[in-house]
């Protein structure tokens, strides 16, 4: 019968990379300059592999084959296949990362075989004077935009909030962005790793692809930066909600029984601070702070025990 599953973080060292991550782990496997922990992928060359029960040192990938729909969903297994949908990370900015952008899914398949990328940011740490980058501040086109880059001016047309801990940006496909040091965050995103870099602060080591870029930009003033939502305990409160997943900001202060019988997807739950106990079927599993579980679209009632005041992201996928 299946359980709430942990996977092995997959760590990524950055030259944007720091020391926080290791803080969050407690783990000595953690590389210097740890710049991502990646905690569920089914990104090929990096699926994540699991770490607890029955199913430990199977693959994401090797277990959907065996489950499919009882582990992601019978419509997400019927769109997706053996493919994970959702990347959750871990990202560390201890220097400033490129400003980039990303594919919608129309070109990322023509150009790449590929999803596109769209993805959400929420903010775990903000150090003073931290910002972001997302979208520009004024209507532009590709002309405009390679000129500043040659001159090292890009910036100026770019929206930079200062950002604070507990904040959500979320970043669309097309939108010009980078995360600025002295950013600790959670991303959400597709299942994608195609970037395009515009601008990398001087750093010769990589590529640029400004001709890839050109044709994804969204050359139009972005006006909606951060989403707002509320803060109920025991609730799950929506943060975000379109095509490639759903955020849910859910506190739990009391004991919560959780009915999913009406999304057809697998839950992942991201612990921000505190912990719980998650029981199933007359079983228990724990998540702590830093810790990511996928819940199992089979698992349809579960329980949350706080041990103490406990803070969760609740993230799925309604097609």
């Amino acid at each position: 019968m299946l359980y709430p599953i942990k996977f092995y973080p997959i760590y990524k060292s950055k030259v944007w990379g720091g020391d926080k991550i290791r803080a969050i782990k407690d783990d000595n496997d953690i590389p210097e300059k740890c710049g991502e922990s990646w905690e569920i992928s089914g990104v090929q060359g990096d699926v994540s592999l699991v770490k607890n029960g029955f199913l430990k040192d199977n693959t994401l990938e090797e277990i959907i084959e065996v489950y499919m729909g009882d582990i992601v969903g019978d419509k997400i297994f019927e769109k997706f296949a053996y493919e994970f949908p959702i990347l959750l990370k871990i990202i560390e900015a201890n220097e400033n990362l490129s400003i980039q952008v990303h594919p919608d899914d129309k070109t990322a398949e023509q150009k790449h075989h590929a999803r596109g990328k769209s993805e959400a940011w929420y903010i775990l740490e903000a150090e003073n004077n931290a910002k972001l980058i997302s979208g520009l501040n004024t209507n532009s086109n590709f002309a405009e935009i390679s000129d500043l880059i040659k001159t090292k001016k890009l910036e100026t047309i770019l929206n930079q909030p200062q950002t604070k801990a507990s904040e959500v940006y979320y970043i669309p496909a097309g939108r010009i962005h980078s995360l600025g040091k002295g950013n600790l965050i959670v991303e959400i995103q597709q299942t994608s790793d195609v970037t395009y870099r515009l601008y990398d602060y001087g750093r010769t080591d990589r590529e640029l692809h400004l001709d890839l870029a050109s044709d994804v930009i969204d050359y139009k003033k972005t006006k909606t930066l951060t989403e707002n939502y509320s803060r109920n305990p025991d609730t799950s409160n929506k943060i975000l909600k379109n095509s490639n997943f759903t955020i849910n900001y859910l506190p739990v202060m009391n004991s919560l029984a959780k009915d999913y019988y009406n999304i057809d997807s697998f839950i992942i739950y991201y612990c921000l601070q505190g912990e719980l106990i998650i029981k199933y079927n007359n079983k228990t599993e724990t998540l702590q702070t830093g810790e990511t579980v996928l819940i199992p679209a089979a698992l349809k009632n579960i329980v949350l025990i706080p041990k103490t005041y406990t803070e969760t992201l609740e993230i799925y996928l309604e097609l």
